[in-house]
């Protein structure tokens, strides 16, 4: 008997059928493998370096707040003044204004350390001689005293000569009472000062002809 080939054409395949077939190629395809390499290794974390020290201490000599009108109302703002010192001979101040207390307080104390100044001690404890610091309507006389006497002083000068490193001190304060004003004419009186060697150098003598 002879078998017949019955040849097929035209034959109609559902969409689902369709749809089952293209999924299951998609999912016997093999996965391609991802490239993490992108042509850079990632290099090792660097350790956190440990926080330098301060070079200065600072104090806040005092805070004021500054008061804008405008159409719009009332913008209020706040100044600080800052003193820096290592109490060992170096001293500065600055100033400085933002819309928060600790902003105005990081100016004043990054102005001041840029401003420091190097004051002459005697036995790194008192000024070698007597001086007078004007500033505005502020008068600050400082006078050396005998060791153990103390910082006889207040307010903002006693902060500048603290910062500054004399233990032993006498001031005496005429005029306006201000104390930026004060604080500043307490450092021209210390920029003033000169010691033993400084004066022997610009008379031309030495050091013992003096003493």
């Amino acid at each position: 008997m002879e078998e017949q080939i019955e040849k097929v054409d035209n034959v109609e395949v559902s969409e689902e059928e369709t749809e089952a077939v293209e999924t299951t190629e998609k999912t016997s395809r093999p996965a391609k493998p991802r490239n993490n390499n992108r042509g850079e290794k990632r290099q090792p974390r660097q350790p956190r370096q440990p926080r330098q020290p301060k070079l200065y201490e600072e104090d806040v000599i005092s805070i004021g707040r500054v008061t804008k009108v405008t159409k719009g109302g009332r913008h209020f703002r706040f100044s600080a003044v800052v003193v820096v010192g290592d109490r060992k001979g170096k001293v500065g101040l600055g100033t400085g204004k933002a819309n928060e207390v600790p902003d105005a307080i990081k100016k004043a104390t990054q102005a001041a350390t840029k401003n420091v100044i190097s004051v002459a001690l005697v036995d790194n404890r008192t000024i070698p001689h007597e001086a007078i610091g004007v500033e505005g309507a502020s008068k600050i006389m400082l006078k050396p005293a005998a060791k153990g006497t103390g910082v006889k002083a207040g307010g903002p000068v006693r902060k500048v000569l603290e910062m500054a490193g004399i233990n032993d001190i006498l001031s005496k304060s005429q005029g306006s009472n201000t104390k930026i004003n004060m604080a500043y004419a307490t450092l021209k009186a210390l920029k003033a000062q000169k010691s033993v060697e400084e004066v022997a150098r610009l008379r031309g003598k030495k050091v013992e002809d003096l003493i």
